[in-house]
């Protein structure tokens, strides 16, 4: 069955793999599964077609046969039960390795969202500088747990896995606000998942919706 996936018609990141359905991609490149893309304008993502499979008019969803699937994570953790690759055999650094995609999208992201919505939607206001730095210092806070747990390892729990796949989706986030800079070893390990052949290939095909969408 033909897996589908749903992405920006034109996506307001500029191609820079911040988008969520990068992670739809990645995913799926790392198992080896081909899939397609429907593309989608922001207007069809409020149309009942769309919100028949995300109630709330976001992006991505992921279709297979009579399965229909939103949110992300739920989806990444689908394709890794699925399809080997993305979750290790042991019973035990499986359920560890679930953990840290948990941790990524619960604990990891959600000051990293916070600050992006300050920056875009409060930016205007006379209280943004005073909130602002503290923002920062609760992602500063949670980014110095993680650097301290990752220490000098390549990945978070032995070999690369779907917990490696969203945390550095959403590390990717921070870096365009220079606090990643300030953790060496994360810095490294988004770039040791930037440099994984999957990632390329996810990269370069969100790229090219952006590059056609912009041309």
């Amino acid at each position: 069955m033909t897996i589908t996936i749903t992405a920006f018609e034109r996506s307001p990141d500029a191609g820079k793999g911040l988008a969520r359905d990068m992670r739809l991609r990645w995913a799926l490149e790392e198992v080896g599964q081909s899939y397609d893309v429907r593309l989608l304008s922001f207007k069809a993502m409020k149309e009942p077609a769309h919100l028949a499979l995300q109630p709330f008019g976001q992006i991505p969803t992921y279709e297979e046969g009579d399965l229909a699937l939103f949110e992300s994570g739920a989806i990444v953790l689908h394709i890794a039960e699925r399809h080997a690759g993305l979750l290790p055999d042991d019973a035990n650094a499986r359920a560890r390795a679930i953990a840290w995609m948990f941790a990524a999208l619960n604990t990891i992201e959600p000051p990293i969202v916070d600050r992006e919505i300050a920056r875009y939607q409060e930016g205007e206001e006379t209280w943004y500088e005073q909130r602002l730095p503290l923002v920062d210092e609760r992602i500063r806070k949670r980014l110095s747990v993680l650097s301290g747990r990752l220490g000098d390892a390549d990945w978070l729990d032995g070999e690369f896995s779907a917990g490696d796949l969203l945390m550095v989706s959403v590390l990717l986030r921070s870096r365009g606000s220079g606090i990643l800079d300030e953790y060496p070893n994360l810095s490294a390990y988004v770039g040791r998942g930037e440099a994984r052949p999957a990632y390329k290939r996810a990269f370069d095909a969100q790229l090219a919706v952006f590059t056609a969408s912009a041309g």
